[in-house]
C-alpha cells in the first residue's frame, strides 16, 4: 500500500468550511510546510483546532480562519503569537477558548466516537460562561454535576513526524508526543508530513516500533518534507528557529509586514523557502530547546 502524496495533493483534498486539526504544540513539531501550502491555496472559512503556534497565526493573518478552537496560541519564548493576537483583538474570529485538559478530552471523545466525556475540569470557571455550548450533565451514580466536554470531531488532521514509511506508519521519537495520536484518531482523514521517509522494514525492529503511536490505517497520506516543521522544532532532529520567529513576530508590528513575510517565505514555494532559511543542513543544526 502506497500512501505517498505531495503537499498540493493534500490541500486539493481539503474543502472550504472544513474543521481542520493541526498537531504539534506551540512552536513544536508543527506541519508548517503543509500550512504554507494552504497559504498558497484559495482555501478559506476553516475551523481550526490546535494547540496553536505559528500555524494558527499565519492562517489567521491570511484570512483562512472562520472559527478557532484553542487552549493557547504561543511561540513559547514569545508568549502570545503576534498575528493571532491581532486577529483576536480585531474580533475577526469566532472562538472556542478552553482549558488544555478539556481540549485533550474533546479530541479523546472524538477518537472514541462518543459525543462527550464527563470531567471536573472547567467547573466553577469562566470557560463555561464564555462557551455556553459546553453543557453540564448529572452523574447517574451520584448527585454531582460534571462538565460534558463535547467531542472535537475533525474533517481532517495535519501532523508532522520525524519518520514515516509509504504505508502510513509514523514514528515520533521526540520527548513528547503531545496529542498527535488523538488528532489522528479524531479525524476522518489524517495527512502526515515527515522529515525522513524510510523503508517499512525499519519498523519491524522492536526498538523502532516502540515509537509508533497510532495505526497506519489512521494515516490517509504521507508527504516527504525534510525540514517540513520549520520554523517549529522536530525533536530529536532539530529545534525551533528563534531568529526566524523573532523576525516573523517583528513583521506583525510593521505596516505591510505580513505581505512582506508572504512574499519572502510563502509565495516562493517550498524548495526556495528551504534555500532562503539556509537549507535542510542549517535546519538540522538548530539546537534543541532545554527545559
Amino acid at each position: 500500500m502506497n500512501k505517498l502524496m505531495n503537499s498540493a495533493d493534500v490541500v486539493a483534498q481539503l474543502r472550504d468550511g472544513m474543521t481542520l486539526g493541526i498537531g504539534g504544540w506551540g512552536p513544536r513539531r508543527k506541519p508548517m510546510a503543509l500550512v504554507r501550502e494552504i497559504l498558497r491555496s484559495p482555501l478559506r472559512d476553516l475551523t481550526v483546532v490546535s494547540y496553536g503556534g505559528a500555524d494558527v497565526g499565519m492562517l489567521c493573518a491570511a484570512g483562512k480562519v472562520r472559527k478557532l478552537v484553542f487552549a493557547f496560541v504561543s511561540l513559547d519564548f514569545i508568549p502570545l503569537e503576534p498575528y493571532f493576537r491581532l486577529a483576536r483583538q480585531r474580533g475577526e474570529l469566532e472562538v472556542m477558548e478552553i482549558d488544555e485538559g478539556m481540549f485533550m478530552l474533546g479530541l479523546k471523545a472524538a477518537a472514541m466516537r462518543v459525543p462527550y466525556i464527563p470531567t471536573r475540569v472547567g467547573l466553577g470557571t469562566d470557560v463555561l460562561r464564555h462557551n455556553p455550548q459546553i453543557r453540564t450533565v448529572a452523574s447517574p451514580y451520584d448527585e454531582r454535576e460534571w462538565v460534558a466536554m463535547p467531542a472535537l470531531q475533525l474533517d481532517a488532521a495535519l501532523l508532522h513526524v520525524d519518520r514515516a514509511d509509504a504505508r502510513g506508519v509514523c514514528q515520533v521519537k521526540g520527548p513528547d508526543l503531545y496529542m498527535d495520536d488523538l488528532f489522528a484518531r479524531a479525524a476522518a482523514r489524517t495527512y502526515v508530513s515527515c522529515d525522513e521517509l524510510v523503508d517499512s522494514h525499519v519498523f519491524e525492529q522492536g526498538a523502532e516500533a516502540r515509537y509508533v503511536f497510532w495505526e497506519r490505517s489512521q494515516t490517509t497520506g504521507v508527504v516527504h518534507l525534510p525540514g517540513g516543521a520549520h520554523p517549529s522544532s522536530c525533536a530529536p532532529l532539530y529545534g525551533f528557529d528563534v531568529a526566524h520567529f523573532k523576525a516573523y513576530a517583528a513583521s506583525a508590528r510593521e505596516p505591510g509586514g505580513w505581505q512582506q513575510y508572504v512574499e519572502q517565505y510563502v509565495n516562493c514555494g517550498e524548495q526556495e523557502y528551504l534555500r532562503r532559511v539556509g537549507g535542510v543542513g542549517a535546519i538540522r543544526r538548530l539546537p534543541l530547546p532545554v527545559f
